[in-house]
């Protein structure tokens, strides 16, 4: 199935010999540099035989996280029923101000409503980390965080994680990605989160 933010979960529950991949980032702005990102790495997943699903941009303006309100917006039960399914999650964020933005900040607090599942939060599964940032200083710091976040979250952040510098030429007019180093971090990155993830990796 091809990544989507309208329609996610169809990808929960079907073929599950492969491993599922949720993928959380980007910003409001759609096809932003950091949502590209994230489509690009998904789409390497899917190469190679993992199964996706999205949430970026719209899927991801939610309400602020109340841990003492147990109500929740059909967008973020949605997101939290992928989580809980997930064999393996990619977060994609840009640098704001040195940090993740709010917006992704805000949708992995939702995470703490799998505080009580057998499988509490994201124990034992990978994540992958991929951070923008108009800037290496930024990008780098970002990204740092994003692996103590999977860390506090008992996942196991990926030998690899992608720091993006957005003020070099990485994408081209038509939104293509240009930089082959970039594209082959984003690859690994892929082969990583598969070969990680508690299902035991990639399955025919």
């Amino acid at each position: 199935m091809t990544a989507s933010t309208t329609n996610a979960t169809t990808a929960v529950g079907i073929d599950e010999g492969r491993p599922f991949v949720v993928g959380v980032g980007g910003t409001l702005r759609a096809d932003s540099s950091t949502e590209r990102a994230l489509r690009h790495c998904l789409t390497a997943v899917e190469r190679q035989g993992g199964r996706t699903a999205l949430f970026c941009g719209a899927a991801l303006d939610l309400p602020m996280y109340n841990p003492y309100d147990a109500s929740r917006t059909p967008g973020a039960t949605e997101l939290v029923d992928a989580l809980r399914r997930a064999d393996a999650v990619v977060i994609a964020s840009p640098g704001y101000h040195g940090g993740i933005s709010g917006m992704v900040k805000n949708a992995l607090d939702y995470i703490e409503d799998l505080r009580g599942d057998p499988t509490v939060y994201l124990d034992n599964k990978p994540w992958g980390c991929i951070t923008c940032a108009y800037g290496w200083q930024a990008a780098v710091g970002t990204l740092g965080q994003l692996r103590s976040i999977g860390h506090a979250l008992r996942a196991w952040p990926t030998p690899l994680g992608v720091a993006i510098n957005s003020a070099e030429p990485i994408w081209g007019p038509d939104g293509a990605l240009t930089d082959d180093t970039v594209g082959a971090q984003l690859e690994v990155l892929a082969t990583q989160v598969l070969t990680f993830a508690p299902t035991g990796g990639v399955r025919a």
